[in-house]
This record gives C-alpha cells, structure tokens and sequence, in this order.
C-alpha cells in the first residue's frame, strides 16, 4: 500500500507501538502488528488489529490506570 502521509513509499509489514489517551489515561502498546511507511514511519493498522487495540485500551482504562505500558501478545 502506498502511503497516505508522505507519498512517496509504500509500507511494509513490521510493528508499531500504539499510544491512546482516554480522559486521564494514557495506554502504550508495543509490538502491534501493522503496516509501516519506510520513508515517514507512518504505521497503519488493520480493521481487526484496531479492534483488538481499542479493546485492550479499553480493559486497562476500566481498570482504571492512569498510564498503561502494555506489550501487544498475539
């Protein structure tokens, strides 16, 4: 896929680390599979894998953290 930021690279499999804040929270998560620009470093990640990020920051905002560093285990 070429990518929508920079254009002027496609990108290529590897892993990206996600940072999402919720009100008070901040939740890190590292080693999420995705889709990187090697030119911008612009990450894009599938329809699933956002499922999958946002239910994670979800969990951890419930428990009510205030920053969560989290290593994204398939």
């Amino acid at each position: 896929m070429n990518c929508v930021i920079c254009k002027h690279s496609e990108t290529s499999e590897g892993f990206a680390t996600v940072v999402l804040t919720r009100g008070g929270s901040t939740i890190i998560i590292k080693d999420v599979p995705a889709q990187i620009c090697s030119n911008c470093g612009e990450y894009y990640l599938s329809s699933e894998m956002t499922k999958e990020v946002f239910r994670i920051a979800n969990e951890a905002v419930k428990k009510g953290a205030e920053i969560e560093i989290i290593k994204y285990a398939a």
